[in-house]
């Protein structure tokens, strides 16, 4: 498959996660609600620090994603329409288009599933979190590997960062649809 081909399969899967209410649009609400449904799925309270951080940043990153694209934040977008804004602020700007757009978010996933508090994402932290987003197709065990580029045993935001980047680049095949 080649890269441009696993960019569009992955941003088409990624449009299909966000668009929680399967009318075949992303907007908004879709961000706000697959972010409720993330902190329902880790058991948290949308009240606690923790779920009100992940609450934000869902979001807020439709917000910068439209602002950037020109378009007004209560829009919707088509799939196509997606793709297209995905391409143009995140793959076609490398690793540091993917940095300004999820880094906060992943930050902020990091922080929910961080149970032992070491600002890091542990085997066991790993499978949770994939458990969280619905994604039990995903060999939690064998995505963690590939992810954890200093092969130290943890995640860290920037190892999750740039290997998003990468497998929504088409060069990393760790399934990391739901992250």
């Amino acid at each position: 498959m080649s890269n441009k081909t696993a960019q569009v399969e992955r941003l088409r899967q990624r449009f299909e996660l966000y668009d929680t209410d399967e009318d075949g649009r992303i907007g908004r609400h879709d961000l706000e609600e697959e972010a409720r449904r993330i902190v329902r799925a880790f058991g948290e309270s949308e009240d606690s620090p923790k779920a009100r951080a992940l609450l934000h940043e869902y979001p807020h990153m439709w917000d910068h994603m439209t602002r950037e694209a020109g378009i007004a934040a209560d829009q919707t977008l088509s799939l196509e329409q997606f793709i297209e804004i995905a391409d143009t602020q995140m793959l076609s700007a490398g690793a540091a288009g993917f940095g300004t757009m999820l880094r906060p978010s992943i930050r902020a996933m990091v922080d929910l599933c961080d149970v032992d508090g070491d600002g890091q994402v542990n085997p066991q932290e790993f499978r949770t979190w994939l458990g969280a987003i619905g994604d039990n197709r995903i060999d939690a065990d064998e995505a963690f590997r590939k992810v954890d580029a200093d092969g130290n045993g943890q995640l860290s935001v920037e190892e999750l960062v740039a290997a998003v980047g990468q497998y929504h680049a088409g060069e990393l095949d760790a399934p990391l649809l739901g992250v």
